[in-house]
């Protein structure tokens, strides 16, 4: 198979590309600059391809698809965060949802039927319960959310014109070594690996379902691969919510002396911007319909995340 995947040199495109590499199909990473850890991949590595372009310009969306002849999307590219969406609303519109429809034409056009698209759990909103389905509401107050349901109805527009089929993995605060922004866990894993202090003044009592990387990738081919889904939604998380505060004490317990913190409260991305509610995503769909189910407990994801870090960390960097 060969696979489109946007967003193909950042932290979650770049990792989806490897794995469909080393499971034998053609990569074609598309986005508007490589690191130097994907470049060196394409070097290296038969099947994975590196494509320049911006997906909010249509004509070189075209060009790479009418090139490289894509079976399939994996559509990861979008500014990503919630304080980003607030602070340049119309850029994450421009990008997230011009971009996206940039890619819907191009398939029409080009004749690709499927895309998975990774969208978030922003799109829910408050959670009114612990733990959620799919069928919760759907009411996203920050523009980044706003931005992912938007991209999901236009997909369900394109299915309806023209016969494409677009899978929306709702993704819950995914970590793993090389996230591209602060954000718990891996800041205070990070503050504890290098033998520095986080502290947080807030944030103890949300409870949230972090997701390890490897499961991401692990959900979104079981989406690539699925026969014939009977949804256009999926959960895509670990299944189990966990408070800052039990995490921070998690990370205490497998790191010792790690000197982090978080106080109670809700969580806050500014002193007067409050995170949505969250909770844990019911992974029930995935693994009735796409035959998925997450490996990874937060338990078992710190534990790999560590073993990861140390070994990309030199001996004279690492704190423990």
């Amino acid at each position: 198979m060969r696979v489109l995947i946007t967003g193909g040199g950042g932290f979650i495109g770049r990792k989806i590309a490897s794995k469909l590499v080393d499971r034998g199909d053609q990569a074609i990473a598309f986005d508007f600059a490589f690191p130097v850890e994907a470049r060196r991949l394409a070097a290296e590595v038969p099947g994975f391809h590196l494509v320049e372009g911006d997906i909010t310009d249509l004509a070189p969306v075209i060009a790479a698809f009418q090139t490289h002849k894509p079976d399939a999307i994996i559509h990861c590219a979008a500014i990503v965060g919630v304080l980003y969406s607030v602070a340049s609303p119309g850029n994450v519109y421009r990008v997230n949802l011009q971009g996206s429809v940039n890619i819907f034409e191009a398939m029409r056009l080009c004749g690709v039927r499927r895309i998975v698209h990774m969208s978030s759990e922003e799109v829910y909103g408050d959670f009114e319960r612990p733990i959620i389905d799919e069928s919760h509401p759907t009411r996203p107050s920050m523009p980044y959310g706003i931005s992912k349901l938007a991209v999901e109805q236009t997909g369900r527009v394109y299915r309806d014109l023209h016969d494409l089929e677009c899978i929306n993995m709702r993704t819950s605060w995914v970590y793993g070594v090389g996230l591209p922004r602060p954000r718990p866990p891996t800041t205070f894993l990070d503050a504890a690996l290098r033998g520095e202090a986080c502290h947080l003044s807030f944030g103890a009592d949300v409870a949230i379902d972090f997701t390890y990387m490897d499961d991401v990738v692990g959900g979104v081919l079981a989406a690539l691969d699925a026969k014939s889904p009977s949804h256009d939604v999926y959960n895509l998380a670990s299944g189990t919510a966990t408070t800052l505060g039990e995490m921070v004490e998690l990370i205490r317990e497998m790191i010792p002396g790690a000197n982090i913190s978080a106080k109670p409260g809700p969580y806050m991305f500014t002193p007067t911007l409050r995170a949505p509610l969250k909770g844990a995503l019911d992974m029930s769909r995935a693994y009735e319909e796409l035959e998925f189910a997450p490996r990874f407990d937060l338990r078992r994801g710190f534990e790999a995340y560590i073993e990861d870090w140390r070994a990309r960390t030199p001996a004279d960097h690492n704190g423990h």
